[in-house]
């Protein structure tokens, strides 16, 4: 196994590999990336077992083989080498030589045959989107999905396809954020998965380039996205999403219309005094004023008074600080619609401009 390639060409692919294999790892081979030339390719695979990335890189100079190397070792040494440098690797007896310029690396190695299959279904579901207007919709809501929480469905993100329509939810179970597009052409079909939290991130990640198509495939265990030369592959999370539709159907107090940048620096001002472990924020409306305040375990307290127009009664409610500046960051207008339950169950955060984003955050006792 030898081949020659540019630094600038195995660097990017490495990086993206690397976020996913996992620092401790029960088999060892797992922190190791593969390598297999064939086809007049450089292919490199990495894997957590729940979630697997592929690359395919075209080369000129090779000899064809397979062979598996420390994963963060080989990043390290081609981020640490010259911007233009070509780097060759050889493989001899049980090491993989690597020399550029004048550097010149021996790296321990594990048998190709001994790396783990990655095992997926055949793929019953795809359809094809533009990286940008899929990354859009996964960056308005993964901020709201839970981390490590024992209900394991909301660890991660909820995907639902009808026809054409496209409706991605996360939910930490006290807020959620509900982002909605169509699909180019139709599915002909109804489904919904959940992406897990980890593969939802990396994924994020790996749309860097907005013009770039993607083609999703997915099926009851298995969602694989294709981004040029790169696949994406992560395990379902096996579960049934809560049903959320029924927030929408209840009575709502009158719209209330704010600036958001305005609203945004008051909360975070404010929430400097907020109790630190719950950060508690009291909204109190009136038809001139919303008036947010705080107070902690120290007896400090914090309150600012916005004006308002709004057509309503009298509401108390209080928020986690937080929880609203995230929802209120992720709009792209300048004015912010606030819409509160009657019941005081829930507050709906949305933007004028953009109705397919909402977001919904519970109250919490002060």
């Amino acid at each position: 196994m030898n081949f020659i390639i540019d630094r600038d060409h195995l660097l990017t692919p490495l990086q993206h590999i690397v976020n996913v294999i996992e620092k401790r790892q029960t088999m060892p081979i797992l922190a190791n990336i593969l390598l297999v030339i064939q086809d007049n390719q450089l292919v490199l695979t990495g894997t957590d077992l729940e979630i697997q990335i592929i690359v395919r890189i075209n080369l000129e100079s090779k000899t064809d083989g397979a062979i598996t190397v420390p994963a963060r070792k080989l990043l390290d040494i081609c981020r640490l080498l010259p911007a233009d440098a070509k780097i060759k690797f050889s493989l001899q007896d049980d090491k993989l030589k690597i020399n550029s310029l004048r550097s010149r690396f021996s790296l321990s190695t594990l048998p190709a045959e001994d790396y783990p299959e990655f095992v997926e279904d055949d793929f019953d579901y795809q359809f094809k989107m533009q990286a940008s207007r899929f990354k859009k919709a996964l960056d308005k809501t993964i901020f709201c999905m839970a981390n490590q929480d024992v209900r394991y469905y909301l660890n991660g993100l909820m995907m639902n396809i009808t026809n054409a329509q496209l409706k991605v939810v996360a939910s930490d179970g006290h807020r959620l954020a509900v982002y909605e597009d169509t699909i180019e052409h139709e599915t002909g079909y109804e489904t919904r998965i959940i992406i897990p939290r980890k593969g939802i991130l990396e994924l994020s990640r790996l749309l860097d380039d907005p013009e770039t198509d993607l083609t999703i495939q997915f099926s009851e265990n298995n969602i694989r996205i294709c981004i040029k030369n790169l696949i994406f592959s992560a395990k379902l999370i096996d579960a049934k999403y809560p049903d959320f539709s029924k927030v929408f159907h209840q009575s709502f107090f009158p719209q209330i219309e704010i600036q958001k940048q305005v609203l945004r620096d008051a909360l975070t001002r404010v929430s400097v005094l907020a109790n630190e472990k719950f950060k508690g924020i009291a909204f109190d409306i009136n038809p001139d004023s919303l008036r947010i305040s705080t107070h902690n375990p120290d007896h400090e307290e914090a309150e600012e008074e916005l004006l308002i127009d709004y057509q309503g009664e009298d509401i108390s409610i209080a928020f986690n600080a937080q929880y609203f500046v995230d929802a209120v960051s992720n709009l792209d207008s300048e004015l912010a619609y606030i819409t509160i339950a009657e019941n005081s169950s829930s507050c709906f955060i949305e933007d004028p401009n953009d109705p397919r984003f909402k977001f919904i955050v519970m109250p919490m006792m002060m």
